[in-house]
């Protein structure tokens, strides 16, 4: 055996150079009401008419959001189910029951991930390193989050009618389905070029009503280091795109990148402030791993595709409590995934 091959993809300290691009062949997003009257809402393929989407419980109807998601990307791809080789997915819900109950009909082998509202990024990632290490051909990445089923989860039932601080996010519901492949189509929206996993980042926070500041300094973090990694500066990109920040955690997180010498003020945006209008009123913005996920499919990849943008950085962010931590009085660590997406054209 070869002892000196070495990790020949390896980027920096943090990161993973992919030198044959992985495409994403298509994608789908499936939002719910609130989500369909916002900025965005003429681009989702599926809008439901009912948060609950024929279901029983909003549980159920985060499942069938993930399964139309990826019925909807499959055939966007023209594909079967059975040409996707793994899945990778997860959500908010313990044990990543909407990803198991939603996804279980497809009978593709699933690789379950959970990095919180960070998933999407943590999905792509690791189905690029997958795809580009020869070991699929397609795989298909799936995420959702529902605002019902995590107040539930997170914080108190609706029925409760707990009040919400200005610096509480508002859980999207949606879902969004990505296909990844190894070989170039006629029509990619988008190629990935390198991915940065990120670290656990805990500063001792621990209010759950202010994510955004839990999870700022993760972002930082990833970004700082993902330029680092790979030698470039923030007017490299066309945009630096984070999560689900809000308008506090994007604060915060201008600060924290000034204070290691980068200013990224002019190139970022975050899904979470752009998903609502302010006559929303969702407060600091949106949140939940749906809402990276679905401004992906319905917008970021859209200015990829129509060569808008040139390259931008993809950067979804989760803050790693559970209930059970919270309750307990521990603080909520943050966690942040960068990839590199580039336009075909």
């Amino acid at each position: 055996m070869d002892d000196n091959r070495g990790a020949i993809f390896e980027q920096g300290g943090q990161s993973i150079k992919i030198p044959i691009p992985v495409y994403i062949r298509a994608s789908a997003s499936v939002a719910g009401t609130k989500e369909g009257q916002g900025p965005f809402g003429d681009l989702y393929d599926m809008v439901g008419v009912d948060d609950k989407f024929g279901c029983d419980t909003w549980e159920q109807a985060e499942s069938t959001l993930q399964k139309e998601a990826l019925q909807l990307a499959i055939g966007k791809a023209d594909l079967q189910k059975e040409d996707i080789r793994f899945l990778f997915a997860g959500d908010l819900l313990g044990q990543s029951i909407a990803s198991s109950f939603g996804l279980g009909s497809f009978e593709i082998p699933l690789i379950g991930l959970y990095g919180a509202c960070s998933t999407c990024g943590l999905s792509l990632s690791a189905a690029t390193a997958m795809i580009a290490g020869g070991m699929a051909q397609y795989a298909a990445c799936v995420t959702s989050s529902h605002f019902a089923s995590a107040e539930k989860e997170f914080r108190f039932p609706l029925g409760y009618g707990n009040q919400r601080p200005l610096s509480a996010t508002w859980t999207v519901t949606g879902s969004g389905a990505f296909i990844l492949s190894s070989e170039k189509g006629k029509r990619d929206r988008a190629m990935i070029t390198g991915i940065t996993i990120g670290k656990i980042v805990d500063y001792g926070l621990k209010d759950s009503m202010n994510m955004g500041a839990c999870m700022a300094p993760a972002a930082c973090d990833t970004i700082y280091q993902h330029l680092s990694d790979f030698g470039r500066t923030p007017s490299d990109y066309d945009r630096i795109i984070t999560g689900d920040l809000g308008c506090v955690g994007q604060k915060a997180l201008f600060d924290m990148m000034r204070e290691k010498g980068m200013e990224i003020d002019k190139v970022h945006m975050d899904c979470g402030i752009e998903i609502y209008d302010q006559s929303q009123d969702a407060h600091a913005g949106g949140s939940g791993c749906g809402c990276s996920a679905v401004t992906l499919s319905a917008y970021i990849l859209k200015q990829l595709e129509e060569g808008k943008w040139k390259r931008v950085l993809f950067v979804p962010t989760g803050a790693l409590l559970s209930k059970t931590s919270f309750n307990e009085g521990q603080s909520i660590p943050g966690i942040a995934h960068a990839v590199e997406l580039v336009s075909c054209r």
